[in-house]
């Protein structure tokens, strides 16, 4: 059972490995994002108990591809005991298996994809093939009815609407990164309107947090050469100024390094 003191531990630690990825972004950095998190929750002399580790393990699977954005973006070489630590963070919570069936699981299983597939890109040693891709996303469909969209599955019918469409596009942000391509992708793609109105909204309702996932996706489409009706850096600019957390303004330097502009 997880308490509201377990998810505020957790939430703690993804802020605090999202700001250590933030710094490597900016260049001011380790190499060394989640090895020294792991470290540090273990304690200096290994001995903090397991608590502490199963906590950080959390954090790194909260965050996805995104602990690894920093070496996708910069190309900065991460030391050998990086990938060890990735490594067992996977083997203490194994990835979800692809679903078929409740929302939540499919949503975990997208962003474990991301976060394996990107240590099989980067990592020396480590076997080239990607995991099973899960089921889904179905398409945005602005015609379907809000409330009938927001019961229906990700393998269900023709789409849904655009609102809760482009907030559960936000919750698989992490994907959103260069050199990934996927049906999220793909969908991201033929949903371009339906994000420039979620990320709007999101801004609108003073919800920076959302509004800076969706953008991710904005930035990333910008980056494939996809025609925009709206310029994603003017919303990221707008993000930056209004702050929200170190996840928040980790997706704000990913979209600066994918739009190609200076970090904040």
């Amino acid at each position: 059972m997880i308490t509201e003191r377990s998810r505020a531990a957790h939430c703690a630690s993804a802020e605090l490995l999202a700001s250590r990825a933030l710094e490597a972004l900016k260049g001011a950095g380790g190499s060394t994002i989640v090895a020294s998190l792991l470290q540090e929750a273990a304690g200096a002399d290994g001995t903090t108990g397991a608590t502490g580790l199963v906590t950080a393990t959390g954090a790194v699977r909260l965050l996805g591809a995104d602990a690894l954005a920093p070496y996708v973006l910069t190309g900065q070489t991460p030391a050998p005991e990086e990938w060890a630590a990735v490594r067992l963070t996977l083997a203490a919570l194994p990835p979800a298996a692809p679903p078929r069936g409740p929302e939540p699981p499919w949503i975990r299983a997208w962003i474990d994809w991301g976060l394996v597939t990107l240590l099989a890109r980067l990592a020396p040693g480590t076997p080239q093939a990607s995991p099973p891709m899960p089921s889904g996303p179905p398409h945005c469909d602005s015609t379907v009815p809000r409330h009938h969209s927001a019961t229906r599955t990700p393998q269900g019918g023709s789409g849904e609407g655009w609102v809760p469409w482009a907030l559960r596009m936000g919750q698989l942000a992490s994907l959103a990164l260069p050199g990934l391509d996927t049906p999220v992708h793909e969908a991201a793609r033929s949903g371009a309107e339906a994000l420039a109105r979620g990320a709007t909204r999101s801004l609108l309702r003073r919800d920076f947090v959302t509004a800076a996932r969706v953008t991710r996706w904005l930035a990333w489409l910008a980056a494939d050469n996809v025609a925009l009706a709206l310029d994603p850096a003017l919303l990221v600019e707008d993000i930056a100024l209004r702050g929200g957390g170190n996840r928040c303004l980790l997706d704000v330097e990913i979209c600066h390094h994918m739009l190609g502009l200076e970090g904040v």
